[in-house]
């Protein structure tokens, strides 16, 4: 049971296996004590016993401020460091001095006003709300802190309020900060770029600021709103993690600033660049909520942690937990050459594969031959579908399939009605070329008359046609960004308003049409991030299909994601992206560690192909709840060596799927052996494809034996069920 325990200044957040500890000073700040394995008890000097001065040095008046590990820093009064919160009052002055004015301790989570949050179901969570005042500003800063029973996280948000009688500026906001004792850390990463999204980074702390940030308007493949600080002795199994993940899909920061006493401050939030908000008498700012992830059993306990707050406290809907169709996409089949009988033709041989869905890509509506035109015209192109979207889903429908579409509803083409009618929809500046990329324009999520129409073009399609899934895309980054509605003292306002809209939007329409399976797409993986994952439990994981690739993206994006949120598909072969050749049976061994569906034409396939595919689609039919549902393990990293592994684990240990696939080929080099994770030791588990029985003990210490084929990109698949 995750529980509270306030004494004597002391606030001890904990459940059965962390504590997450803070106290506050004799001058009413707050003081990071302890974050680790739960502790039973804690003597209220214990933590002083570490400080570099007397307590009563740590206070208002000194400039000692900046050796105390503390929760909420800022800027300007004793502490020389990045402040958590940075603002400019009325007069101009930016000295901020926050006290303790009271707490509560809440039952459950509460919810985040305009933003995605994390939610308990259980009424297991127990949330700490702590106040804190600037007297002299009139600043109230008011701090959530979220403990769960399930898993090993600390939810964490801020608001600020203004109770003063003159506006402020806020410079920067940080949703979570924590003083860590040492800078003996190394920090992990997820970067990269299009077609390369969340590659995984590893490096020391040095002295000075490191970290990832965003200003591009999405969370971005450059750098996802992730960073964990891991021992230099941990990895995959063994080891402390510590996990940063922000719950927000635009512009923030996540970094670590190692002070000149060798400590190490944390902190997550939006990022400060190109943001300011004006904050009138009597308003409230919301931040995004961090997601603090604790493990003492390497980067796999971490993942454990942030897939299980996925899984229960993230993802919303019907399909939280449900089966997800297996699917059939058109568009590396046609991209935008197609008409009804060809998209017919192509769904029927997906049909008698055994695939569940067909996806419509692009270029169903208005007059699109290509990326040149018409986004934002959300009608249908009746010379491609004379029947109307309603009557292609009706013919999908009737080969007993599901029928998707696709959409990109936040942009627009300057070759499109849309914007001829209203030019300034679009995100701009005055006086400045309107920046095109792809031949598209971002519109201006942050209007209401924008969000309105958006809400209302796709609700059109969906109320009129039997749509079972939607694939959201989003195809540019921000530049530059300004809104013709927001003032000049409010333009620096308009990429976090942006995502305050579409949040709006997406909240309005996964509500009213609750039945519909929404995916996520950005350019591939441009807004892979929980924010956009509380809207929709599934993401494509990136536009590059090549299944070498494709290890690498899923190997690193499983940090934090679970396999039931990674879109991952079957696709041609050489690969659009890469060129590559790879043999089919690895692409669909590569594309079952997450949400399967193919990318390509099944009638180009040969007879024996053809048939690899329907014992293939068979197979993930009867391991589908596994596949997508079980407990993930990263066996061998594809960034340390040629060898790629994980494997799926059923909660009650009774099956599990073992993947492994080698990079690169090599001659007159040993059998590798691979020890397994998760099993129960002494349970006896029979291996399919070796027609052998070993107990788990033998599968985790000693391991399976991988005999690949000769050749580059070769792959090994076992199944594992007990006896």
């Amino acid at each position: 049971m995750a529980e509270i325990i306030v004494q004597d200044k002391l606030f001890h957040l904990r459940n059965a296996r962390m504590s997450y500890i803070f106290r506050l000073t004799g001058d009413g700040l707050p003081a990071h004590v302890y974050w680790g394995a739960r502790l039973e008890t804690l003597q209220s000097p214990l933590d002083r016993l570490y400080f570099e001065s007397r307590e009563e040095d740590y206070c208002h008046n000194t400039m000692e401020l900046e050796k105390l590990p503390q929760e909420y820093p800022t800027y300007g009064h004793g502490d020389l460091g990045r402040g958590a919160v940075e603002l400019t009052a009325a007069d101009g002055s930016t000295a901020v001095d926050l006290v303790y004015t009271g707490h509560r301790v809440i039952e459950g989570k509460p919810a985040l006003t305009g933003l995605p949050a994390s939610f308990d179901q259980s009424g297991k969570a127990r949330t700490l709300e702590i106040s804190f005042a600037d007297a002299l500003l009139g600043v109230k800063v008011i701090l959530l802190y979220t403990v769960f029973d399930d898993c090993d996280i600390i939810a964490r948000s801020a608001k600020i309020v203004n109770e003063s009688g003159s506006p402020i500026t806020l410079d920067r906001v940080m949703s979570a900060s924590v003083d860590l004792y040492d800078a003996e850390w190394e920090l992990i990463t997820l970067s990269g770029a299009w077609a390369r999204e969340r590659m995984i980074d590893r490096r020391p702390l040095a002295p000075g600021f490191q970290g990832v940030d965003s200003a591009r308007g999405d969370s971005s493949a450059q750098n996802n709103p992730f960073m964990a600080l891991v021992r230099r002795t941990t990895d995959e199994c063994h080891g402390e993690a510590l996990g940063f993940a922000l719950m927000y899909s635009g512009n923030h920061t996540e970094l670590v600033q190692v002070a000149l006493n060798r400590t190490a401050r944390c902190q997550l939030g939006l990022n400060d660049a190109h943001f300011r908000w004006l904050l009138e008498p009597g308003e409230t700012f919301q931040a995004p909520e961090a997601l603090l992830a604790w493990s003492e059993n390497g980067l796999n306990g971490m993942s454990a942690q942030y897939h299980r707050l996925v899984k229960e406290h993230v993802v919303r809907g019907k399909f939280a937990h449900a089966q997800r169709p297996f699917l059939l996409n058109n568009w590396e089949a046609t991209v935008f050459d197609f008409d009804e009988e060809k998209i017919l033709n192509i769904a029927r041989r997906g049909k008698e594969a055994g695939l569940e869905m067909f996806v419509l890509d692009d270029g169903w509506f208005g007059h699109r031959n290509d990326d040149h035109s018409s986004l934002g015209d959300w009608q249908v192109n009746l010379k491609k579908l004379p029947h109307g979207m309603d009557g292609l889903a009706d013919r999908i429908h009737a080969l007993g399939m599901k029928f998707g579409l696709w959409f990109e509803p936040e942009m627009v083409s300057p070759d499109s009605d849309l914007y001829r009618a209203h030019p300034d929809w679009c995100l701009h500046q005055p006086g400045r070329a309107r920046t095109e990329q792809r031949f598209q324009l971002t519109l201006d999520m942050s209007r209401p008359d924008v969000c309105e129409y958006v809400e209302n073009a796709v609700a059109a399609i969906l109320d009129t046609a039997a749509i079972d899934y939607v694939k959201w895309d989003m195809n540019r980054d921000m530049s530059p960004v300004g809104s013709a509605l927001l003032p000049p003292e409010r333009q620096a306002e308009t990429a976090h308003r942006y995502m305050l809209g579409l949040y709006s939007v997406l909240e309005h329409l996964t509500a009213r049409f609750p039945d519909v399976l929404f995916e996520s797409c950005a350019s591939g993986g441009n807004r892979f991030d929980l924010g956009m994952m509380y809207y929709m439990p599934q993401a494509w994981c990136s536009d590059n299909t090549d299944a070498g690739y494709r290890v690498l993206i899923q190997y690193g994006t499983s940090l934090v994601f679970p396999q039931s949120t990674m879109g991952a598909h079957v696709s041609h072969a050489p690969n659009w992206q890469t060129g590559r050749m790879s043999p089919l049976k690895t692409r669909v061994n590569v594309a079952m560690w997450g949400t399967f569906g193919y990318e390509m034409d099944l009638k180009e396939l040969n007879e024996q192909q053809f048939a690899e595919t329907q014992a293939d689609i068979a197979y993930m039919k009867a391991h589908r709840d596994l596949l997508l549902y079980g407990d993930s393990y990263r066996l061998k990293s594809p960034f340390e060596g040629d060898t790629a592994a994980w494997m799926v684990v059923s909660p009650d240990q009774n099956g599990a799927v073992v993947t492994a696939v080698r990079m690169s080929s090599h001659p007159n080099e040993r059998r590798e052996r691979l020890r397994l994770n998760g099993l129960a030791p002494e349970k006896l588990y029979h291996i399919e494809e070796l027609d052998t029985d070993l107990t788990g003990q033998e599968l985790m210490h000693f391991g399976l034996p991988l005999a690949f084929e000769p050749g580059d990109y070769r792959s090994l698949r076992f199944t594992l069920e007990t006896k």
